[in-house]
């Protein structure tokens, strides 16, 4: 763990530290500090953060903070995420046959509980916990990938899914899988490339989903569809602002500076971390979050990079690591 220089962070001056004020701002009150910051630290800088004006972003920032690098860049992993736009319906049909579930009375606190094959072959059939139904397994395999999602309804209305709770099953990747037993070449895996190869081979798509014993429930909320998902802070992500983090080594709610590479070019900018993930672990273990729709799908599909995760923290925490 180090403490760096404003001046050393990539693409610094460029960015619009305006919106990442306005995204910090969000989740202000929510903060969760990680020694040795403290809740009064946090307090002071959201404080004065209220007081800013738009145009005094970056002054703001670098009188307030300091970046500080914890981990290594052998370790780190830029990974993205988005929110799913699908197609359901409340009741089950022939066409609507795979249900979403919401979290169960009495699913265990941190026991393992039913796999995903099992869930899939009907353990929680006949107890009401049915939200929504889709129309395939791929498509309800990629919602709890993503851990929330858009599900355009039959009559036209549109409702919006968050992360309620999981059975507590190690999640294991189908891309890897798919790519160690040769089923498909490196430089295909994606979301995307492995949506479509699943989809392709019918006869045994379930037994490569089912590769991931994981299984996420759901709960419906109400928030404008103009803002993002419901974070892990309990408020809306913003594309391209809001990441998930390891809430063990980076403060949620607070202010970070990504380095690394996308799709579409280099990522250097000011986010906020508001989310965190079940595969995300480590101080330099990112996923960002894309927003929704086909662009945000594509990006974050091919998200993964190495790079430089870089804390902002309250100079008064930082002076305290240093003496």
């Amino acid at each position: 763990m180090h403490t760096i220089r404003f001046g050393d962070l990539k693409g610094w001056t460029h960015d619009d530290h305006a919106a990442g004020l306005a995204t910090f701002l969000i989740s202000c009150d929510r903060l969760r500090p990680v020694p040795p910051e403290t809740a009064e630290d946090w307090a002071a800088v959201c404080a004065e953060a209220r007081q800013v004006a738009p145009a005094d972003a970056r002054a703001f920032f670098e009188r307030a903070f300091r970046p500080i690098v914890s981990g290594s860049r052998p370790e780190s992993l830029f990974t993205g995420y988005f929110e799913p736009e699908l197609e359901g319906a409340r009741a089950r049909s022939e066409v609507f046959a795979w249900p979403v579930y919401s979290r169960p009375d009495d699913l265990p606190k941190g026991e393992p509980w039913f796999t995903r094959e099992e869930i899939d072959g009907g353990a929680l059939e006949g107890r009401g916990l049915e939200i929504v139904w889709l129309r395939d397994p791929v498509a309800a395999f990629f919602l709890h990938v993503q851990g929330s999602g858009r599900v355009r309804l039959r009559d036209g209305t549109t409702i919006r899914l968050g992360y309620a709770g999981r059975n507590n099953h190690p999640y294991r990747s189908i891309g890897r899988y798919l790519r160690d037993s040769g089923l498909m070449k490196r430089g295909n895996i994606s979301a995307e490339g492995i949506a479509t190869w699943v989809n392709a081979d019918r006869a045994h798509r379930l037994s490569v989903l089912n590769h991931n014993p994981s299984f996420i429930f759901f709960q419906e909320h109400e928030i404008d569809p103009a803002f993002g998902p419901v974070g892990a802070l309990g408020v809306p992500l913003t594309p391209e602002r809001s990441v998930a983090v390891d809430p063990e080594k980076v403060a949620l709610g607070g202010p970070v500076w990504v380095e690394t590479k996308g799709r579409e070019g280099p990522i250097r900018q000011l986010m906020v971390a508001q989310d965190r993930g079940a595969a995300v672990n480590g101080a330099q273990r990112a996923d960002i979050f894309f927003g929704w729709g086909l662009a945000a799908f594509r990006n974050a599909s091919v998200q993964n990079a190495r790079g430089r995760l870089v804390r902002l923290v309250p100079r008064a925490a930082a002076d305290r690591l240093e003496r």
